[in-house]
């Protein structure tokens, strides 16, 4: 009887405080504290998230690019923190018009104006820096998602203008007018945590960027076109990162909750894990059939699309649904990533399906599975269309998928094509041959497996034809030319 009488006191314990803080309108300082605690947490597995695309796409490309690849992602996470700081996270979120944010500059708002400059978050009741870190760490995945598809062969140059255009204009807008408050959100668009503003955008850009490019040398053959595979040098390195990314969207879908006392994020991570393990199944069975063999790297790409998929839908759908969404996504990644490659589009990751295709897939698949009573609660649109909300809601989402795409697609055109015109986005062929480590940095990110034995001498044929030095033999003296 003791033992039951203290169950049933720390019982109450519990609950007291939940039903006080349910029936108080105004926050108590620990429901503020456990919310920003998991904002805060969510942040950081978000941000690891970029961990994860350093891993993969260094071990779905070539040894020689792997320094150049690291050295991009440290980088572009720099100046995402710094242009969305100073103007990106007040376009995205400051109150303003249909199309965009107009206050909030450096965010430089005093405490009591916080929720009237930036509205669009006032339903969350952490504090604004916590808010801003867990949206730069979106903006920062956006932006390396761009890059992705334009490995092996791009300036560096592109990473500094196009990243400080995209994370300070490109993104924001699109943002604005879906989680901002603007004209699409006003609409009813149902994106939860951003298949259509993280995802399609990112994808949307490097679209336009492979375009610019063309594709690396050696890709198609100059015979008769047909797609050449460049394997990349390391798939335990590719998977490895594809775990690190699974890992990293239980901070972003459950996380853009931004509050952790209803509960809803649990929901929303059961539904993202349902949805990958989907995925992964559907792509390695579609790449068994169409391909012959449960192919290692389509497999792990279904976990990327499934994930990329069910972002939109993760705040507004059952799990029943998520088998459905995630499952679809991986078998469709694998067809389109063999399409792309047939019309000449060299996506060495395959970036574009991952996250361009899955996301408008995800984006229009919540039109369909949208629940009435989670729209209901989170009071976005309107039920999906196998509810019996009609076409109203996947009519909303199509028109969202289009106006971004039209967006992205021009703004991101006139830079990437301005630069083309100016100074150039792509490496020289000999450049590009030798890899972006050496031609970049002068160094490499694996120097055993350039710099030759460690016996004394001068280097290796490749640095020294770079530098315009005949080879050093082995005996400290030039080789002899070869037939």
């Amino acid at each position: 009887m003791l033992a039951l009488s203290v169950l049933l006191g720390g019982l109450g314990m519990l609950v007291i405080p939940s039903l006080a803080f349910a029936q108080s309108s105004a926050p108590s300082p620990e429901s503020v504290a456990v919310d920003t605690v998991w904002v805060v947490l969510a942040t950081f597995l978000v941000f690891f998230m970029q961990a994860g695309f350093f891993t993969l796409e260094i071990g779905f490309t070539r040894a020689k690019n792997a320094g150049h690849i690291a050295w991009k992602i440290l980088v572009n996470m720099s100046i995402s923190a710094i242009v969305f700081w100073a103007v990106g996270f007040a376009i995205a979120f400051g109150t303003g018009n249909g199309f965009a944010g107009s206050g909030g500059w450096f965010m430089n708002v005093a405490p009591d104006k916080v929720n009237s400059v930036f509205s669009s978050l006032a339903y969350s009741n952490v504090p604004i820096s916590a808010k801003f870190m867990f949206e730069f760490a979106f903006a920062a995945v956006s932006l390396a998602i761009v890059w992705g598809a334009l490995l092996e062969r791009t300036k560096m140059i592109v990473y500094f203008v196009f990243g400080v255009v995209f994370i300070g204009f490109i993104y924001p807008v699109v943002g604005h007018w879906i989680w901002g408050g603007g004209w699409l959100g006003q609409l009813g668009m149902q994106d939860f945590a951003g298949s259509t503003v993280v995802h399609l955008l990112g994808a949307t850009s490097a679209f336009v960027g492979t375009l610019a490019l063309g594709p690396r040398i050696g890709k198609y053959s100059r015979r008769d076109g047909r797609p050449k595979p460049i394997p990349g040098h390391s798939m335990p390195l590719a998977l490895l990162g594809v775990i690190i990314l699974w890992l990293g969207w239980f901070g972003f879908n459950p996380g853009s909750t931004l509050n952790a006392m209803d509960l809803s994020f649990a929901n929303i991570a059961l539904v993202t894990n349902m949805a990958a393990a989907a995925g992964v199944l559907s792509a390695m069975f579609t790449a068994w059939l169409l391909l012959g063999k449960p192919d290692i790297g389509m497999t792990a790409n279904g976990a990327i699309a499934a994930l990329v998929a069910i972002t939109a839908g993760s705040g507004f759908v059952e799990p029943w649904a998520a088998l459905v969404i995630g499952g679809v996504a991986g078998a469709l990644m694998v067809v389109m990533v063999l399409a792309i490659d047939r019309i000449h589009i060299d996506d060495p990751i395959g970036a574009l399906s991952c996250h361009g295709i899955s996301g408008i897939w995800g984006t229009l698949a919540t039109g369909l599975f949208a629940a009435p009573s989670i729209v209901s609660r989170l009071k976005v649109g309107t039920p999906g269309l196998f509810y019996g909300g009609g076409f109203h809601q996947l009519g909303v989402q199509a028109l969202g998928i289009a106006a971004v795409f039209a967006f992205v697609l021009v703004t991101s055109g006139i830079v990437f094509y301005g630069l083309k015109a100016l100074v150039g986005i792509r490496l020289s062929p000999e450049q590009e041959l030798a890899g972006s480590d050496f031609a970049e940095h002068g160094m490499w990110g694996y120097p055993e497996h350039f710099v030759g034995p460690d016996d004394g001498t001068d280097g290796t044929a490749l640095a020294d034809r770079l530098q315009g030095a005949p080879p050093v033999g082995h005996g400290g003296k030039p080789e002899p030319a070869r037939a």
